[in-house]
């Protein structure tokens, strides 16, 4: 990587890390929670983290950047627009109209799943998954299984943090990822 390269992503990853608030005990105790929306209200930060994932994109020859409902939907489509790629938004049951292919996952307590519309990439299309948070990497293990039976490649998955301790990447297994900033 040259050095502007590494100075860039080195701007990038401080502007993520200066603008993280952390809320203890939410949304239970124990839990500290890594809030985004003061990367969000920092219009000029929150373009330069987006530019920076655009030419991420564009670099990967992607089709289409897959935003995982709900907070990878405001980090993704921005880099999808930038990118001019193609936007697809991974959804929570009942969420999106017309017929949907949907891949379930196991949580702490309980499962979860997420829909997308079933022509919403073509075969051979190159996607990037893009979310706010690399944590346990259930979610993103199943996004990117998702992409893969519909017949993508993902060729990304792109972060804007990765929470120390928890081995999110072993979920995720072989498959490229990109995070921003380590917490």
């Amino acid at each position: 990587m040259p050095s502007s390269e590494r100075g860039d992503r080195a701007r990038i990853e401080r502007l993520v890390l200066d603008h993280l608030r952390t809320i203890p005990d939410f949304p239970e105790p124990g839990i500290a929670f890594r809030d985004i929306t003061p990367l969000l209200a920092d219009g000029t930060a929150f373009r330069a983290v987006s530019e920076y994932w655009a030419q991420a994109v564009r670099d990967s020859g992607a089709d289409f950047v897959v935003g995982i409902e709900a907070r990878g939907f405001i980090v993704a489509a921005p880099a999808a627009a930038l990118a001019g790629v193609g936007f697809v938004p991974l959804r929570k049951p009942g969420k999106l109209p017309g017929v949907t292919i949907s891949e379930s996952y196991a949580l702490e307590y309980g499962q979860a799943t997420l829909e997308m519309h079933e022509d919403a990439i073509k075969p051979g299309s190159r996607v990037v998954i893009m979310d706010d948070v690399l944590a346990t990497g259930g979610t993103a293990h199943a996004a990117a299984a998702l992409m893969e039976r519909a017949g993508g490649e993902v060729v990304n998955l792109m972060f804007l943090m990765e929470l120390d301790g928890l081995d999110g990447r072993a979920m995720i297994g072989p498959r490229p990822i990109d995070v921003l900033a380590r917490v």
